[in-house]
């Protein structure tokens, strides 16, 4: 399978048009269909769907629009590393979200391009264990994390900041009068929780006894759309409190835990992994700048 394909298969899929996929391509309609039915011969599976003004894939074509994706962005990678003996080129980083994670990354890559003003940077925004498999599969080359997280086959440098967790809730509640929330407020409300098992066994820790009666009411990855729930009135998340810079969520408060619940941070990279002088270089350049001679 040559990758020409793939590129034509995932210019098809985004579009949902075979026409408008030809043109941006710059090649014929019935040349990209015939190369579609040729990749479908090939794999021995159906990959779209056909319909009079659009196409959409299959269960086959979606696995495969995912794998492609994958592929192209290897040997994107590939490309850009093969040869690669000076400072320049992109280094790929991988951020949880978190306004404190993207003042350390922001302020780190400010620092690093003033005296390599010819590397590039990719920057890709998603949870933990989103940043940690993209990274096992060599489509990021280093994540900011935030803990808990499980970082055992990964090195790592744990950063000083540390971010307070509680309770996002509606500006008119009652928990509002409150400077701190401590377990026993928050029994009987609806709230939305982090979905990552090891944050909910934090948070589980946290609670001691009372999280059996807790009343969960939605789970989050990220939480832009969990906030829209508290904004609702539909429930109170757990969740960081730099939540409170995010653009666009009005209306609310957050108030920390007591006893204080904290998260820090953390970038982490493959550690069987080499890296290009540059990528090297910039891992080097944050032991530097948080003195740090070894990994945690």
């Amino acid at each position: 399978m040559e990758l020409r394909m793939l590129r034509y298969f995932l210019t098809v899929a985004r579009e949902e048009n075979i026409s408008r996929a030809a043109d941006i391509l710059h090649i014929t309609q019935p040349t990209l269909s015939r190369q579609l039915m040729q990749l479908e011969e090939e794999l021995g599976t159906q990959l779209f769907l056909r319909g009079k003004r659009r196409v959409t894939l299959t269960e086959d074509g979606v696995l495969l629009s995912q794998r492609a994706e994958e592929i192209l962005t290897l040997m994107d990678n590939l490309e850009r590393d093969v040869g690669q003996n000076h400072i320049s080129g992109t280094i790929s980083i991988g951020s949880v979200e978190s306004i404190l994670a993207s003042q350390i990354l922001s302020n780190l890559i400010k620092t690093f391009y003033l005296k390599y003003s010819q590397v590039k940077f990719n920057l890709y925004t998603g949870n933990a264990n989103d940043i940690r498999e993209k990274i096992d599969k060599g489509l990021l080359d280093i994540g900011l994390l935030l803990t808990p997280v499980n970082i055992e086959k990964y090195d790592s440098i744990r950063l000083p900041q540390q971010e307070r967790w509680g309770i996002l809730m509606p500006n008119n509640a009652a928990l509002t009068k409150k400077e701190y929330v401590m377990p026993d407020d928050v029994v009987g409300l609806p709230l939305i929780i982090p979905n990552r098992p090891v944050v909910q066994q934090e948070i589980a820790n946290w609670f001691g006894n009372r999280y059996d009666n807790l009343q969960i009411f939605a789970t989050y990855n990220l939480i832009y759309n969990a906030a829209a729930l508290v904004q609702q009135h539909l429930g109170y998340a757990i969740c960081l409190e730099s939540v409170m810079e995010i653009r666009g969520i009005e209306n609310t408060c957050f108030r920390p835990f007591s006893p204080e619940y904290t998260s820090s941070c953390l970038f982490i990279w493959k550690n069987t992994k080499v890296f290009t002088p540059t990528t090297a270089r910039f891992i080097q350049f944050m032991k530097e700048t948080y003195e740090i001679d070894k990994f945690y």
